[in-house]
Formats: structure tokens, C-alpha cells, sequence
């Protein structure tokens, strides 16, 4: 799993940049958005790209929090049982 596939289970979820949440919180997060969709990404994807169209306005900033946020996640280390 890639930081990018990290970024947009994150960008998905609820979490705001503005809780600035530590990397702990941000693992939880992804954690729980990665249970909801059964790992199944493209779910996840299909979330984006409705946020995406739906607020294009705040697409960017919320995407490049989520990205960098989301690089300070060991994909190796998330457990999603």
C-alpha cells in the first residue's frame, strides 16, 4: 500500500487538519477507514472523488495535508482485523 493509497483512506475520513493530529491518531484513522471498506480502495477512491466534485475549493489543501500526514504511516505496520 502505497502513502498515496494512505492519503486518500485519510482524505476520506473525518479526521481535519485543523484537530492537527498526531501520527498516532492519523494510523487509527486510516486503520478504521481501511476495516470500513474491507480494504477495498477503490471504495475509498470513489469517496475522493465525490469530495473532489462536490468541493473543489478545498480539494487540494485537504489532499496535500492528507498526503503529508499520511507519509508518517508505516503501511507495513497497519493492522486492519
Amino acid at each position: 500500500m502505497s502513502v498515496s493509497d494512505l492519503a486518500q483512506l485519510l482524505f476520506a475520513s473525518a479526521l481535519q487538519a485543523s484537530e492537527d493530529p498526531s501520527p498516532e491518531q492519523v494510523r487509527a484513522v486510516i486503520e478504521d477507514r481501511l476495516r470500513a471498506c474491507h480494504a477495498d480502495l477503490t471504495e475509498c477512491a470513489a469517496c475522493v472523488a465525490q469530495e473532489a466534485g462536490d468541493h473543489p475549493e478545498t480539494y487540494e489543501s485537504r489532499m496535500r495535508w492528507a498526503l503529508r500526514a499520511a507519509d508518517q504511516v508505516d503501511p507495513a505496520t497497519l493492522t486492519t482485523a
